[in-house]
């Protein structure tokens, strides 16, 4: 009787043991297929303070500015500064904003700033106004626009840089402070710098659409701008190097030419600018990043738009923005960015957040692009993602960002409960003029502020940092500037995708979805 027992043991065991098997082989190809699912959907139901995290996001470049600062300034610690920038060759260069943590004015990505906050402007202005923060916006973006029609001072001149770049970041002072050279650097037809001289134009012509009703008059001076500057930097083509080696271009000047083109096309109608990027359509390359140094992405989306709008000879346009989808979704059988464990894409370890606020801007506006078009999303290989599937990914993005990550860290300062303290930032890191009017000098800035392991003195709202490392972590450090710094650049492309999502508060695929996973 006994072995009868031990022999039917061994049979249930073995079937327990198979059963178990099998059901584990499922588990790992439902998982497979769901774990993306997950990461795509894993903040469908998390909501943070959209109006809140919009308007900080803005405050930000109040703390940038440069020059004299209005009777409006919001944010207190800072005050004048620079106001001689452009006296060594009898140009008015104040104004204008300081690029990061240091005391430059970089043309090229103020300018990428400028046109990201003007698309968010035009793409979500209703989202931007019921926040309240319309005017606020349109500040910020003309604030910028100022300073690059005062830089263009005739037809093939453009200044490009305040500022010596390596003298700039072996001190440590307050802008207010500043007795560093402040060089300048231009471009002109016989010193051509192509990326600089478009981006400008995209920048221009983008505003120009922000302020066409708001101040007509102004809207069409951009544009007038806008339009000569392409041409310089079409005519007398030669890439920009000027700016190394902070910002060196490694793309080349077509994708910047190309971008430029889409906008003055979207800001006149003129189809001159539309003649010119279909006849330089084989510029257009597949990429899986946009970024103050590529603009293929960009071109591609507003391009996209044209060519489901009935524009059917850019073609090329459209499937370059498929593949930038393509690239960057979890699951898809061409992925090139991976995300981190905690699920925020990871392009690279120096200031990695740059690519997914840019990222997340292309996506949200694309898949608005194709809802508005119904079309069936894109295919990637086997695989294909709705346009509400991307949306739920771009927000996941926005949402780690704010806080939704394995460190419960919003990457915004001034945002949640915790954030980062120590932000790389010579204003933020000394106490304001205002309150220690002693002049801080070079090297007591980096003795006294930069190695002191305090809180810097001022907040620098809404200010977002570089970002955790590849396994989601990070090191409150004013010293390592590659995860510390905040960028112009980094807060322009967030506002687009933080306006997007105010009012949205679920939805309805991540749902399903999930529920899919879990049965």
């Amino acid at each position: 009787m006994a072995s009868y027992v031990v022999i039917w043991l061994v049979v249930i065991f073995s079937c327990i043991l198979y059963y178990a098997k099998s059901n584990n082989e499922n588990n790992y190809n439902n998982s497979n297929n769901n774990n993306n699912n997950q990461l795509i959907c894993s903040s469908a139901s998390s909501t943070h303070d959209y109006k809140d995290a919009l308007n900080k996001s803005i405050l930000f470049f109040e703390g940038q500015r440069s020059g004299k600062l209005p009777a409006g300034q919001r944010v207190k610690w800072r005050a004048d500064s620079a106001l001689s920038d452009g006296k060594l060759e009898n140009v008015n260069l104040s104004g204008g904003y300081y690029d990061a943590g240091d005391n430059v004015k970089f043309g090229w990505p103020m300018a990428f700033s400028i046109s990201l906050l003007s698309w968010a402007a035009s793409e979500y202005k209703n989202e931007i106004n019921s926040a309240n923060q319309l005017k606020n916006i349109q500040n910020a973006i003309r604030w910028g626009t100022d300073f690059l029609l005062r830089a263009h001072t005739s037809s093939d001149t453009l200044y490009a840089q305040v500022g010596d770049g390596n003298r700039d970041h072996q001190c440590w002072e307050r802008p207010e402070d500043m007795d560093t050279p402040r060089t300048l650097y231009k471009i002109s037809s016989t010193s051509p710098g192509s990326e600089v001289a478009a981006e400008a134009a995209a920048a221009l012509a983008a505003a120009s659409i922000v302020f066409r009703e708001a101040d007509s008059n102004y809207s069409a001076r951009l544009l007038r701008h806008s339009k000569s500057l392409f041409e310089l930097a079409d005519k007398y083509r030669g890439s920009y190097q000027g700016s190394c080696p902070f910002y060196c271009s490694y793309s080349g000047y077509q994708d910047e030419l190309l971008w430029a083109a889409a906008w003055l096309y979207k800001a006149s109608g003129d189809s001159t600018y539309l003649n010119y990027v279909t006849t330089n359509q084989a510029w257009s390359q597949s990429v899986s990043e946009f970024s103050w140094d590529n603009k293929f992405a960009g071109a591609q989306t507003l391009l996209a738009k044209e060519f489901l709008g009935g524009k059917t000879n850019l073609s090329k346009y459209k499937n370059g923005a498929d593949s930038f989808v393509c690239s960057l979704m979890p699951g898809s059988s061409s992925v090139q960015i991976k995300t981190t464990p905690g699920g925020l894409l990871y392009t690279r370890d120096s200031s990695n957040i740059q690519y997914v606020t840019s990222a997340s801007m292309v996506l949200v506006v694309y898949s608005k692009i194709l809802e508005a078009a119904r079309v069936n999303g894109v295919q990637c290989g086997s695989v294909n993602f709705s346009a509400s599937k991307i949306n739920d990914f771009a927000k996941s993005q926005v949402d780690y960002i704010l806080g939704s990550n394995p460190l419960q860290m919003s990457y915004m300062v001034g945002f949640g409960p915790k954030y980062p303290t120590q932000l790389h930032h010579r204003g933020a890191s000394i106490p304001s003029i205002r309150v220690d009017p002693a002049k801080v000098g070079c090297n007591d800035g980096f003795s006294n502020w930069y190695s002191s392991s305090k809180p810097n003195p001022n907040t620098h709202s809404g200010a977002i940092v570089g970002g955790p490392d590849s396994n989601d972590r990070f090191t409150d450090s004013r010293s390592d500037f590659s995860h510390m710094e905040p960028t112009t650049y980094i807060n322009a492309a967030f506002v687009g995708p933080v306006a997007a999502f105010i009012g949205r508060r679920s939805v309805q695929e991540c749902s399903h979805l999930k529920a899919v996973a879990v049965s």
